[in-house]
């Protein structure tokens, strides 16, 4: 009896001893799986950390290039450098985080002959010329409120001539014609270019229209006037439209105007194959009318604001001669609901954007304004409502 009692007893503590070794094996278990492992960023997919590295800014990019050497290695990859957009406004008011001049001419001579894509906004016209000087292979040039001269646009097109496809200039002031036709003579791939009215010339025109040069795809004209009466806009003949539009037949000209309107004069004289016309301030019925009369490639026309005489005759002369018209954006007009109706009836279904205000339609005689949704619909032969002004 006794033995057979120390053997349970030696059982029971052996199964006590069994059950306290698995608690604890358990508690270590858990303890282990709930440690976090840190990442390892220095082992991240490299195509992971470009796809980073994409969207930052030049600064930024640079300090994250210091991490380890992997990010190191990605912030020199050539992928990174075929797009990029240079926006590097600090003059010496400027409250916002500076890029050193140095850093952007060190990371340019070393990638410049990767750059494709560049979008430069820089009062550093340094930085700008190391990219011209050194790039071979720009396709697409954006510039906009940059001292860039002449001078540099021939380095430019030296280096870049049998490349570039795009160029874009916007409020560059120290570039004459002349600047512009040297990229034009000489860039004979280009296809699309921006552009304001002042460095558009007959020379420039005749230029795009040689043999030699592709057919332009896309011009865009900025017609701008900051002070009244200060600005003077020349004309361009309707020969060197008519040669312009023989070689690029399917070129889409478009024209922003931001004028005032004793400044109209000079424009729509004659036929001008504009295709998409936007008016950013007030323009005069006459001018409107005009339109009607010298555009007929017109396919689409937005106007901001007119006076307080309806556009009645205007509307109905632009359908009857603008047989491409398909897009209409009217802000701050006046149209009486028939003569609405009638110029949606003239032009049809082709008319796929159709964007009035409310306050533009004046109710008459013939209808009101919880008529006419009914009758633009069934022209448009699709459900048409007038926009609405927002009331917050």
């Amino acid at each position: 009896m006794k033995r057979g009692r120390t053997t349970n007893e030696a059982n029971s503590s052996s199964s006590e001893d069994t059950t306290e070794k698995e608690s604890k094996r358990h508690k270590i278990v858990e303890k282990k799986s709930t440690v976090v492992q840190s990442p390892d960023w220095a082992n991240l997919l490299q195509d992971i950390i470009l796809q980073v590295f994409q969207y930052l800014p030049l600064l930024d990019r640079a300090h994250a290039s210091q991490v380890c050497r992997s990010w190191n290695q990605v912030f020199h990859m050539p992928d990174l450098w075929r797009c990029f957009e240079f926006e590097l406004n600090q003059p010496a008011t400027s409250n916002l985080r500076t890029t050193h001049p140095e850093l952007i001419k060190q990371i340019i001579k070393r990638h410049s002959n990767h750059l494709q894509y560049v979008s430069f906004k820089s009062h550093f016209i340094s930085a700008l010329t190391v990219v011209f000087v050194n790039s071979k292979s720009l396709s697409s040039l954006k510039i906009d409120d940059t001292p860039v001269d002449d001078p540099s646009l021939k380095v430019l097109v030296a280096n870049n001539s049998d490349t570039l496809k795009l160029l874009k200039m916007s409020s560059c002031p120290h570039v004459s014609p002349a600047g512009i036709l040297c990229v034009a003579d000489q860039c004979h791939g280009l296809r699309e270019l921006a552009l304001n009215y002042h460095l558009l010339s007959d020379e420039l025109l005749l230029a795009l229209s040689s043999e030699k040069h592709v057919r332009l795809e896309h011009l865009r004209i900025d017609v701008v006037s900051e002070n009244p009466g200060q600005t003077q806009f020349h004309t361009i003949q309707k020969s060197s439209w008519d040669a312009f539009i023989k070689h690029s037949p399917k070129v889409n000209l478009v024209m922003y105007f931001f004028l005032y309107e004793e400044e109209f004069d000079p424009f729509f004289r004659y036929e001008i194959p504009v295709t998409h016309l936007y008016f950013g301030r007030s323009v005069s019925k006459d001018v409107l009318g005009r339109v009607g009369m010298t555009c007929p490639r017109l396919v689409e026309l937005v106007v901001c604001a007119n006076g307080l005489r309806p556009l009645d005759e205007e509307l109905i002369c632009i359908a009857e001669r603008c047989k491409y018209l398909s897009a209409v954006g009217l802000g701050e007009c006046e149209v009486s609901c028939s003569a609405f109706v009638e110029f949606v009836k003239m032009c049809g279904g082709r008319l796929s954007q159709l964007s009035i205000m409310e306050e533009v339609l004046i109710p008459d005689q013939k209808y009101s304004l919880e008529q006419i949704h009914w009758e633009v619909s069934k022209h448009l032969g699709r459900v048409w409502f007038p926009d609405m002004m927002p009331t917050w």
